[in-house]
């Protein structure tokens, strides 16, 4: 299996799984029929699948060089993911009602507001920071197509989830919500973050199939 019809349909499941689902008329069956949590844990697993196999899938595809390699571009790739992970760590399941990734978002407190004092939307900057940051060691169409559409989604949606939200809410209570404290991360998410990233260098040549010190082509 392979080829650009196999990348094509990776991408065609991927728009309709984060389409559908938002829509009210699908997604309040669901969420009565199953429960927010079940409906978010299913939700948050087909979309690691289907990340997975768009990956799988960019792999797959015919190959058209762009650039050439060198062994510095994996250390960007390095580099941001430490940034990315760190992100995901602060950002994940924590009182956030302006993004995604958040939980208990009606104990958001404004005095008290965690990561979204320094960005309302950690979890989209940690995905904009690892599709970007994956983009210089992958100089082929299929897999610029890919990172570099992941870059560019997650840094739109944090525009247009602003204003959804600003829309929704109305302009005095947008401008309640906003934090009122500096941001103090929390030593225990920040080693979460650093977990992960962890686990993603072990990992990434058996998973992936590449190693992530690569020191060559």
């Amino acid at each position: 299996m392979g080829g650009w019809g196999e990348y094509a349909a990776a991408w065609a499941a991927f728009l309709l799984s984060h389409m559908l689902p938002a829509r009210p008329a699908l997604r309040r069956p669901l969420v009565a029929w199953v429960g927010e949590r079940a409906f978010l844990v299913g939700y948050s697993v087909l979309s690691v699948a289907i990340l997975a196999w768009m990956i799988g899938a960019a792999g797959r595809a015919p190959f058209v060089p762009l650039w050439g390699w060198a062994w510095w571009q994996a250390w960007v790739t390095n580099a941001a993911m430490i940034v990315a992970c760190l992100l995901l760590g602060l950002g994940v399941g924590v009182p956030n009602p302006f993004s995604i990734g958040g939980a208990g978002n009606d104990r958001y407190d404004p005095a008290r507001p965690g990561v979204v004092a320094l960005t309302r939307h950690p979890v989209l900057w940690a995905l904009a920071v690892w599709s970007g940051g994956h983009v210089m060691p992958n100089g082929d169409l299929a897999h610029l197509m890919l990172f570099g559409a992941f870059a560019g989604l997650s840094l739109l949606g944090m525009g247009a989830l602003d204003a959804r939200r600003r829309t929704a809410w109305g302009a005095p209570r947008w401008a309640a919500l906003q934090p009122r404290a500096r941001f103090r991360p929390a030593a225990i998410r920040l080693l979460a973050g650093a977990l992960v990233w962890t686990v993603l260098i072990v990992s990434h040549a058996a998973v992936i199939g590449v190693p992530p010190w690569a020191s060559g082509p």
